[in-house]
């Protein structure tokens, strides 16, 4: 993985030249440096340090991954590039645990080589590097979908709260939650934005509000301790966000810090919405008891931009917190919206 060269306009990843190019947004918003991947090992190491974030975009790393590990692959056996594919598979599986965006989009990756297990060589491997590009380009059609369904939702003049990042850079392009935030914008809304932080990895501070000030959607930036403060004084009419995991009951995994914003609102009377494509919803989980909780690196907190701020202490990390469903107001998918019940409403956006 090396850096390859800058951009004025920003693209999040894509599949060029036969390797996967992403924004390094370990770098944000100093510094706008790509970096090409040319191995599925050095897409896998982008996923795990954070070079690529968000679960959308996870998943889209993931399928260019396999995609890439296939066509780079020496294996003239069938069986053995078979089982190399399921080799490349564990390896990106093990990056990150709580976005269930990456399991999906390796499965669904591992689904085209046994469909077509039958047929040579050449031709799986072009089916996974096709198959990595739609991966891509629906995830782009399916965050515009969310976008119009859900920014039904925002009023006019509203000020509307988030946290983490759920943009463009969390995306293969535009956005969940910053999506929605954009339909508003771009049909002629007044809308406002307040990002917090996001401590550890400031995402909100380096990310969302760098991504909004070039949309030119007014953004104003706060620490994640002000929260309250803002909705004590009513400035806030809504609070959005993403998710990297969504339980069958409407449990949400999302980054540290969601669960006591969601709180908050519910104590004000704001709506909290997320929201994320049917891919994140984990139908297989019964309820965010049962969702893994990313530990990252001590350094993330005892450090900033690489500079110490904290004595050696006993450190936590969680990278993930959990917010029950019933402190979410709705739930915006690219199918619709659901509200409680949702163990009703969630499956019924199957049909």
């Amino acid at each position: 993985m090396r850096e390859v060269f800058q951009m004025s306009s920003f693209k999040t990843i894509e599949w060029k030249d036969d390797r996967v190019v992403m924004i390094d947004q370990r770098e944000l918003p100093l510094v706008e440096t790509y970096v090409e991947c040319l191995t599925y090992e050095e897409v896998a190491k982008a996923i795990k340090d954070m070079v690529v974030r968000g679960a959308p975009a996870i998943g889209v790393a993931a399928a260019m991954g396999m995609a890439l590990g296939a066509l780079k692959s020496e294996r003239k056996d069938k069986g053995e590039f078979l089982r190399e594919l399921e080799e490349i598979s564990t390896v990106l599986s093990k990056t990150r645990p709580t976005a269930v965006n990456l399991f999906w989009a390796l499965s669904r990756m591992k689904d085209v080589a046994d469909r077509n297990r039958e047929r040579d060589i050449d031709f799986i491997i072009r089916s996974l590097v096709e198959e990595a590009k739609r991966v891509f380009e629906e995830d782009v059609d399916t965050c515009k979908r969310i976008g119009r369904v859900g920014g039904q939702l925002i009023e006019d003049g509203s000020v509307v709260l988030t946290h983490c990042n759920a943009g463009s850079l969390a995306t293969a392009d535009y956005g969940t939650a910053l999506g929605v935030v954009r339909n508003a914008y771009e049909s002629g809304k007044r809308i406002e934005v307040i990002a917090t932080e996001t401590r550890p990895f400031l995402q909100g501070a380096r990310l969302t509000a760098w991504e909004l000030n070039k949309d030119r959607v007014p953004v104003s930036l706060i620490t994640d301790s002000m929260a309250g403060y803002v909705m004590s004084r009513g400035m806030i009419d809504a609070v959005i966000v993403g998710a990297d995991r969504i339980a069958s009951n409407g449990d949400v995994a999302n980054k540290i810090g969601t669960y006591s914003l969601s709180v908050l609102a519910k104590v004000h009377g704001i709506p909290f919405y997320v929201a994320a494509p049917i891919s994140t919803i984990d139908f297989k989980c019964s309820s965010g008891e049962f969702i893994p909780i990313e530990e990252r690196d001590i350094k993330e907190v005892t450090h900033i931009m690489g500079n110490k701020v904290a004595p050696d202490v006993n450190v936590l990390n969680p990278a993930f917190d959990i917010t029950p469903n019933e402190n979410i107001s709705a739930i915006i998918t690219e199918k619709g919206i659901a509200r409680a019940p949702y163990t009703v409403s969630l499956k019924e956006l199957l049909s």
